[in-house]
């Protein structure tokens, strides 16, 4: 639990062109700002020479934001390698697919490497034996972004057998699991076991990126080891997760498991990008977002976020400010933007922070000052938002390697299913958490799941949602759903695997659509919005009732989306990619099942409404307008206070949302 939500900017001293740290402090106290990140990016000027150790900027950072009363967040300095490291020990470079990397990068080391263990333990242990007699300091952040970079290096290789030994015990349940014997793979011992970068076995490789992942968690469990031992009371480690990447945050990411990861941390942190100008719909905040409080159910920070950012990022007037309450409506306990000045030269260049290249006061500055002071002011109320959703979208890593690895027509992949789901979702305003594989046991706690794609899973996953239908759940799927193992073995029994009483459907045919829409329903729709891509299954119903079919002369004979009654609940099956309007549509009808079409449906996109428990008990509903226009949209919750404003709201009152605007609704009295 914070006491107070925290407002920062990155901030890096050994940056800046001239010198201005007392004037960028003096800046920062009249915007607000509270906190600033530091160190993480400067390992060459923390230690110039091997041995050397140099922390004046840090020190001068530390001491400039405590004189100014700003907190400080102090990362490891581990995810981008100085030039001398990689001249005396280019053996720590990473080994991927493409062979040996060459120094430039960040992020370009074999994080196995116990030379480069070595090196970055001696960095991490200098670094914090520095900063602890600064009181400002509240919290470390662990490297930055962390994956496993593709390493596949030989130590990486040799790791993995020992994995493979662990795991299987024996070569004949190896060579079992992986079908070996297709194409005389199979291995007859330990040693031959061959290096994965020339594998063409699918599922072997799955299995190679799923120890790659457990690398990345083990690696931060051992920085977060190593902070452990300079920790104080009231401090917090955390770590920037990023997302899967397409020129800004879009969806799972693939190089780690973010649920196992989290582990190393007392609070998740996230950085998440998005689109802004007419582009701004919030989703990539709120999915972001619902991810990184979803790791350990709980309240998260947002450690980067765009300020200006790219130049087609530059936010319209008010769009800041929009966005940074956008975090806060998730769950999160920051907003913090990389970063605070734009840089004059190097790759980030045109990656604009709050202030612009002529390091002055600008739009963007006098916007992030209103936060600021609103943040300052509201504290009490915003700060801990509490959430206890009845939704929630189950994503697996296993799944999104699956899918990576038999990749379905028109270059569509895992997280753009997940996307089209919780994004309909969102539109719909129904909030949602996000489960894991590992939370298999908590499906209980919500009335209704959404599955996108679950292609890799477990039996006893496939069985815990049989189970939770059967016991009164919700459920809908879409296709690809219970069709392989955790190895990706596909299922030799009947399609989808354990799961065709649950959802009382079957199919044992599949095909890549071609002109192919939906009809049957009683949806009023066109016939574009009903159009289906990249993948249908040939669904037979058993005890399902067909809710489409495929409007097509061969296909027409088969059902597309089914629904089911089994035990206490319900289980849709949604056997292919409809438009996100069709699957709106059907989601209304879903949800109404589940008893989650409320009043907060009244309101729809570009209107989102986002609500919680703030720590005083009571409830916070926030309303967004992502749109260029203004809007009317009635308040549909219990009587109260809007906190920007101070004015009393009763439940039916049209608020008024100008462009980009936001109200934020504290149910109850005003305080005194």
């Amino acid at each position: 639990m914070m006491d107070h939500l925290l407002y920062g900017a990155a901030y890096y001293d050994e940056y800046m062109p001239v010198e201005r740290l007392k004037e960028d402090m003096e800046l920062m106290q009249k915007a607000g700002i509270n906190v600033i990140r530091i160190a993480e990016s400067t390992w060459a000027t923390e230690e110039p020479e091997n041995g050397v150790f140099d922390f004046t900027h840090v020190r001068r950072a530390l001491e400039a934001a405590g004189q100014a009363g700003i907190s400080v967040i102090v990362g490891t300095p581990t995810y981008a390698i100085p030039p001398w490291l990689a001249a005396e020990h280019p053996e720590i470079l990473a080994v991927t697919e493409k062979g040996r990397g060459k120094y430039g990068h960040r992020q370009n080391m074999d994080i196995t490497s116990p030379v480069y263990r070595f090196y970055a333990r001696r960095i991490i242990e200098k670094l914090l034996s520095c900063v602890q007699e600064y009181s400002n300091v509240i919290g470390f952040q662990l490297d930055n972004e962390t994956g496993h970079y593709n390493t596949s290096g030989p130590n990486v290789q040799k790791a993995f057998v020992r994995y493979l030994r662990e795991k299987f015990g024996t070569l004949e349940e190896l060579n079992r699991e992986f079908g070996f014997n297709y194409w005389s793979n199979r291995i007859d011992a330990w040693e031959n076991v061959p290096d994965v970068t020339g594998s063409i076995n699918g599922s072997f490789l799955a299995e190679f990126d799923k120890f790659r992942r457990g690398l990345v968690a083990e690696y931060l469990q051992w920085q977060s080891d190593i902070v452990r031992g300079y920790l104080k009371e009231g401090q917090f480690i955390t770590h920037n997760f990023d997302y899967e990447w397409r020129g800004y945050s879009f969806g799972v990411k693939p190089g780690l498991n973010h649920k196992e990861t989290a582990r190393a941390l007392t609070i998740s942190g996230c950085d998440i990008y998005h689109p802004t100008q007419e582009r701004l719909t919030g989703a990539e905040i709120a999915f972001g977002g619902d991810v990184c409080r979803s790791l350990k159910g709980d309240n998260y920070l947002v450690i980067e976020t765009q300020a200006q950012g790219h130049a087609d990022w530059t936010p319209f007037d008010g769009q800041l400010r929009l966005q940074a309450f956008s975090h806060l409506a998730s769950g999160a306990n920051s907003v913090m933007y990389w970063h605070w000045h734009s840089i004059h030269n190097a790759i980030e260049t045109y990656w604009k922070g709050i202030l612009s290249h002529d390091l002055k006061p600008n739009a963007v500055y006098r916007e992030a000052c209103t936060i600021g002071a609103d943040f300052e002011r509201l504290s009490e109320h915003l700060v801990n938002l509490k959430k206890k959703n009845r939704a929630a979208l189950l994503v697996s890593n296993e799944s999104l390697t699956g899918l990576e690895k038999f990749p379905l027509p028109e270059g569509v992949l895992y997280n753009d299913i997940f996307r089209r789901l919780y994004d309909s979702l969102y539109e719909l305003n129904v909030e949602c958490d996000i489960l894991f594989p590992e939370d298999e046991e908590r499906l209980s706690d919500y009335d209704f799941i959404a599955v996108p794609a679950l292609y890799s899973a477990p039996d006893s996953l496939l069985l815990a949602l049989s189970r939770y239908v059967k016991e009164g759940g919700h459920l809908l799927a879409t296709f690809k759903t219970g069709f392989a193992n955790e190895y990706l073995t596909v299922a030799h029994d009947t399609q989808p695997h354990l799961l065709t009483d649950c959802f009382g459907v079957t199919y044992d045919e599949f095909t890549e659509p071609r002109n192919v829409t939906l009809t049957g329903d009683d949806l009023t729709l066109t016939k574009e919005e009903r159009k289906v891509s990249a993948w249908m299954e040939l669904l037979e119903p058993t005890t399902a009732n067909v809710f489409a079919s495929y409007d097509h002369p061969y296909w027409g004979k088969y059902a597309a989306i089914t629904e089911n009654s089994y035990g206490k609940g319900s289980a849709a099956y949604v056997g292919c990619l409809p438009e996100k309007a069709y699957l709106k549509a059907f989601l209304r009808r879903r949800l109404t099942r589940a008893s989650l079409w409320g009043e907060t449906q009244k309101a729809q996109f570009p209107v989102i409404i986002r609500s919680g428990e703030n720590g005083l008990g009571k409830r916070v509903h926030y309303y967004f307008n992502y749109s260029m226009e203004a809007v009317e949209q009635e308040y549909v919750h219990d009587h109260g206070v809007e906190l920007l404003s101070g004015d009393l709201v009763a439940k039916g009152t049209k608020l008024h949302l100008e462009p980009w605007g936001v109200k934020i609704l504290e149910e109850g009295k005003a305080q005194e």
